[in-house]
Order: C-alpha cells, then structure tokens, then sequence
C-alpha cells in the first residue's frame, strides 16, 4: 500500500515503508521519452498547440496506458490516460513531456491526477508560458505526491542520456518555448538551393532546385505550421498553392505580404477552396484590387507600415504558433535583420547554376567583413534522398537550451510566480515592441493596451493563454437543445444533447431548423468534429460555400445562440465560472475588469486588428458576470435569512 508524507516541504512516495528519494533515474527517461513521441503525435493533423503526452507505467514496470493531446479544446493527455488505465492508475507513474495546462482557468488535469492514486509524476519540462508555469507543479506536490522534473539539476540518470532526453522535450514545444520567450510565432525560414548558392537561374526558373523527397518535408512542415508566408515576388513569379499535397489534415494559412498590391488577379492563392489566404499591404494601397480580393473570400489585413515585424506581431495576437516563411532573398534578408525568423531550414541540392545575377536565399543584409556573418546554433545535418539539409536556430532565438535558460532565469528573478502580473507583462512588452517598430501605429491600438497596462482590461483569445476557460474553444462541453434557438433566445423544445464544446454547439446552431438534407448532415459532421477548430472550419466554410443552408434569421439570432450557449458553459464547470466571476474584482481597487475578445480578424465578436471591434463575446460574458454574481448574492442573502431564521427561533425557543 503508498502511503504519502512531506518532510521539510519536499514530498515523498513510501512503497511498503521503503523511502524513495526523488529524483530522475535512467529507468525514467524512456518512458519519458515516450511521453515526447506521444505529444508529437497531432503534429500536421490539427493545428499547432501544446503538444502533451503522459505516459502511465503501473508499479510493476508495465505501461498501462499512453495518450496524447489531439487539439486545442480538447481533452487533455492525462484525463485520457487516466480513463484507459481505470483502477491500473491506483500507485502507477505518470510521465509527462510537457508540465500539465493545456487550458488556464481549468485544473481538471491536475484534479484527475490527484484522484486518481497515482503515487509520483515525472515531468520533462515545466510549462513555459508565466500564467502557467509551476502551477501544476506546485498543486501536485500540496497533495502529496512525488513530482520530478528532468530539467532540474538533482538527478541520478547519466547526464547524456537526460541531455537528450530534456532536448526532446523541448524539441517537441519549439514553437510554444519561442511563443514565451520572444513573444512572436517560432518562425522558419525555409529555402532550396543549389550547391553554389543559388535558388533560381539567372532567368529565374526555380522548378525544381530540390528532391522530391525534400519536397515532401516542406510539404509536412507546412502542415506543422498555423501560416505560410510568401511575398508578392514569389506569387508574382511561382504563382505558388502552398498547400500541403495531401488530402485531410491540417491546411495553414497562406500570408501574402506586398506593399503595393501589384499581384496577378488569376493567381492560384486567390481560390480559397482549398485553404485560407490572407493578404497583407499597405493601408490604402489598390483599393479596388483590395475589393476584388474580398469578394473572391480572400482576407485583406492594412496596416500602416508593412514590415516582417508587423506582420510577426499580427500573427502572435492571431495566436500562431508557427509559421513559415517560404519568401525570396528580398524578403528572406529584412526579416532575418528584425530578428523574427528564428530557425533556418535549408535544402542544399547536387547542382551548379552559376550566373552572377542568379539569386541567393537571403537578400542584402549590410555585412561586409565576415565577423558580421550570421551564425547558426545547435545546428544539425540530415541526408535527405540527393540532398542535405542543414537546420539551426538564428540569434533571435539563441537554440533550445538557451530558451529554457532565459525561461528559468526568468521564473528564478520572480521568485514566486505572480502570474498574473508574469503574463500581463510578458504581452505588454511584446505589445510596445510592436508599436515601437511599426507593427500598429493606430491611436485605438495604443489606447486599448494603455487601459491593458493599466489593469483594466482582461483579454482572452487561445485557451492556452491568460484567461484561455472563457474561450470559445476550451474543451468544456455542454448541453444544449439541437433546435434553432430563437432570436429572442428561447430554447426550442426536444431532446437535449451534448456538444464538445460551445464552438461545436454555436457552429451547429448556424444550420438547425434548416429543412434541408445536407443541413441536417452538417449539424452532425459538427458535432462529431474532432476540436473545436475543426468545428469553426466545418462551420465556416459551410455558411461561406453554401449559404443557402444557413438559417434565414442567423443575422439577428446568433447573438441569442451565444448567449445561450455561454449560459450553459459557465453553470456546468466550475473552473470557468470561477475564472469568470474572480475578474469581477481584479481591477484598480477591486474594480471589475473589462473583458475583451482578442481576435485581430474578428471585429463582430472581437477587437480586431486596430480596436475598433464590437466585441460581442466580451460583452456578453460580462453579462454572465453580473448574472452569476446577482445569483450568487440571493443565494447569499436567503442563506444568511434561513440562517437568522432558526437562530431566532432558537432563541425564542430558549426564552419559552
């Protein structure tokens, strides 16, 4: 039988009175490494996200139960491992790359963990966002149980082996670690080149400088990227589809950044049948082109200087991950000087072009003695058919290593985590940088992260990030009717079913009531749909391919839908609703906090890109608040008179 003590703090597993001493022994690192191999799993199947595995090994030795996380919104690595092991969880292992949170406002994870009897967990790395990081740790530890983490320096395993061990688990979050550290997307700069040097002729024909087979890794690093990034150059000449050459999975957005708009009106980036474009210019730049690209489905941001920095800054807010620059020299060379390309992938081909205006991967960057070169870290070598291909990180990010140094160098100088403030300023400076290097220079932009530098405001976006339970795509499920709600939000009659999420629930409501057969297959494909993402895409592109389907009053009733659907989430799961409810007082003087959606594309139910969004979801959730606080105050107020009640009727009682 475990039983479980704490001496000086420090908590320890006894097994039969036999003291274990924590620590990571050898015998962990497989397993932990299997964790890493688990989380990487929905890589280029879902979009990018935390990616967590667990790996649950019984007392015994054996492996009774491995998992993953698929997507955002959904359920979480141990929860799932916990499921399969049932009574096997009783004094097992759990081995997990990735420190639990895979939603903040939400220890569901933390909780099964607890009630499960599992006896020690053994973490790979600690959470690497602020508003995260030790959290899991520490509630796992106040319960009892024996917690190792392998990126700590107490350790009895041989030092290489927990050096690649610990580099896997990093390897397998690159894009999160970058996301903390630099607060952009880990951004990668891919290019083929001959072995001189060059990615075209002098004509510049470029088709093929590479292998088939290095193709195909271009092909899955798309599809383990949010967005591909190309400029008008490249559409201009490649007249590129970016897509992943594959059917079902993952299909990232294509970015075209240029300033003048002078781009073909046939390119095939502009069918958006397949995948999302998104053009990036200059504000006011071609405004009829700018229509006829809308019109085609095609998504037009402005902004007021166009820069890699901008447009690295949007794609942050936008919550990517990772995102992959497929550009030329002239783009490649002004986003390697602003620091946001991080990674370089490179495919060097048996071949020799010549010519001395054939062009290079990487543009001018100013340097004219070779102590000014860029140098690579942590770089690496791999034969690829024909071909090598050479990775390294840029100084921007300095490799893996050197990210979790600054990671824990940062957690030590704040010593107990105020995350909080930890993840409010984290965004605020990437914020100011942003501003300060051209990124958004609209006043409305400046006031809403001056109010957010003020602490007035709560923004929410990713479930990842701060305040992630009170999005949309948080994995809480809830039940709802199938029916149309009504404009006026009554629920319609019939039975009630159970929607994944409220994304799949909202998604849904766009087709019910429709009488139409494919509406009806529709309503189904949504809610049998694997995340919430998944949901929205389904969803989407349904109202924007078939609109007819589309339920005739959506306009006026999904405001009512919303709020249903917000109704039911926040009274279900106490996790939200506690998260909702505390922002009532963590403004100045324990003031009520503004909340704000913070899609940069969405201006109905967000911000937008420059403020000047309706932010129906913000607005509806502190409608939420305020309901759930009044009926917190009637159930106070009858609590306190049936409590005063018998107190009176005692007394009265005592007096007879």
């Amino acid at each position: 039988m475990t039983t479980r003590s704490r001496t000086d703090g420090v908590p320890r597993a006894s097994l039969n009175g036999s003291v274990v001493q924590g620590g990571i022994k050898d015998e962990d690192l497989s397993f932990l490494l299997r964790a890493a191999a688990q989380a990487d799993s929905s890589a280029g199947l879902t979009q990018p996200h935390p990616n967590a595995g667990c790996v649950l090994v019984g007392p015994d030795g054996q492996v009774v139960a491995e998992t993953f996380q698929r997507a955002q919104g959904t359920e979480s690595a141990e929860v799932q491992a916990l499921q399969q092991a049932g009574p096997s969880a009783q004094d097992a292992t759990a081995y997990l790359n990735l420190e639990t949170g895979d939603c903040h406002g939400d220890d569901t994870p933390v909780a099964a963990l607890i009630q499960s009897g599992v006896r020690r967990v053994v973490v790979g790395i600690r959470h690497p966002l602020a508003h995260l990081r030790g959290n899991a740790v520490r509630a796992l530890r106040s319960a009892g149980i024996t917690v190792d983490i392998l990126e700590d320096a107490a350790s009895f395993a041989d030092p290489e082996r927990v050096a690649e061990c610990l580099h896997a688990c990093l390897r397998v979050n690159e894009a999160l670690l970058h996301r903390a550290v630099t607060g952009r997307p880990f951004s990668i700069l891919k290019y083929a080149m001959t072995a001189d040097g060059k990615i075209a002729t002098s004509m510049g024909h470029s088709a093929w400088v590479s292998s088939p087979a290095s193709r195909q890794l271009v092909f899955e690093t798309r599809a383990r990227s949010d967005a591909v990034i190309v400029g008008g150059n490249t559409v201009r000449r490649d007249n590129p589809r970016l897509t992943t050459r594959r059917e079902g999975g993952h299909t990232p957005v294509r970015i075209v950044m240029s300033r003048t708009l002078d781009l073909p009106e046939d390119a095939n980036l502009w069918d958006v049948s397949s995948a999302p474009t998104i053009v990036m210019t200059q504000r006011g730049a071609r405004k009829d082109f700018q229509e006829l690209l809308r019109s085609k489905g095609v998504e037009v941001v402005q902004f007021d200087f166009l820069t890699p920095e901008a447009v690295a800054a949007y794609c942050h807010e936008r919550g990517f991950l990772q995102v992959l620059w497929e550009c030329g020299g002239t783009l490649a060379a002004p986003a390697i000087a602003a620091g946001v390309v991080h990674k370089a992938l490179a495919f060097i081909a048996p071949k020799l072009i010549g010519g001395v205006r054939a062009p290079s991967p990487v543009g001018e960057l100013g340097n004219v003695e070779m102590t000014q070169a860029v140098s690579l870290a942590e770089t690496s070598w791999q034969v690829v058919g024909p071909d090598m291909l050479l990775t390294g990180y840029l100084p921007s990010s300095g490799g893996l290593a050197s990210l979790e140094a600054k990671l824990k160098a940062g957690a030590q100088q704040l010593g107990t985590l105020d995350t909080g403030r930890a993840s409010g300023s984290r965004s605020m400076s990437a914020a100011a940088s942003s501003m300060q290097n051209g990124a958004y220079s609209n006043s409305a932009v400046q006031r809403r992260w001056l109010r957010c530098t003020e602490g007035k405001v709560a923004e929410f976006y990713k479930a990842w990030d701060r305040y992630g339970a009170l999005s949309n795509f948080s994995a809480h499920p809830i039940k709802m009717p199938s029916g149309p709600v009504s404009a006026s939000g009554t629920l319609p009659d019939g039975p009630i079913r159970e929607w994944p999420s409220l994304e799949h629930f909202y998604q849904a409501q766009k087709f019910a009531g429709v009488e139409h057969a494919e509406a009806a297959a529709v309503i189904e494909r949504i809610a049998g749909a694997g995340s919430p993402e998944e949901a929205a895409r389904i969803g989407r592109g349904t109202e924007r391919g078939q609109p007819l389907l589309l339920r005739p009053d959506w306009a006026t009733a999904k405001l009512a839908v919303m709020y249903a659907g917000l109704r039911a989430k926040f009274t279900a799961h106490a996790g939200p609703r506690a998260l909702l409810l505390a922002t009532a007082t963590e403004g100045p003087a324990g003031a009520p906090l503004e909340l704000v959606e913070a899609s940069p594309h969405d201006f109905f139910w967000g911000r937008g890109v420059d403020g000047s969004g309706a932010n129906h979801l913000g607005t509806l959730l502190m409608s939420i608040r305020d309901e759930l606080l009044a009926t917190q105050r009637v159930h106070h107020d009858r609590h306190s008179a049936e409590h005063l009640g018998t107190a009176e009727h005692r007394e009265h009682a005592r007096r007879l």
